[in-house]
């Protein structure tokens, strides 16, 4: 298992060889998320609501591509996205404990 310290420090590493800091503010990384997320999503398009519906490989890379702009958006946020995951899990447990139906 890959902790996320070492893939923010790989997202960074990867961004900094090929000189796109500059590229890589706060509003185009969120906004890169989005595109990223929709990319995701049109994979579902039209289409039955199963993975058996999806192609497996573009799955992979769109849910990628999402982290990856998380990651870098994390990174210079600094942001510990694992932290934040865990943190926010802990919230939504108590405002949704187990007994009780939150869909409706």
């Amino acid at each position: 298992m890959v902790d996320t310290k070492e893939l923010q420090k790989a997202v960074e590493q990867f961004r900094d060889q090929r000189d796109w800091k500059r590229y890589h503010t706060p509003k185009d990384l969120s906004i890169s998320v989005c595109i990223e997320a929709s990319e995701l999503l049109e994979l579902f398009q039209w289409k039955e609501d199963s993975l058996s519906s999806v192609d497996d490989e573009r799955l992979s890379e769109e849910m990628a591509d999402v982290m990856i702009y998380l990651l870098a958006l994390s990174n210079i946020a600094d942001i510990d996205l694992g932290k934040a995951v865990e943190e926010k899990l802990k919230k939504n447990e108590e405002k949704y404990p187990p007994e009780e139906d939150h869909l409706f």
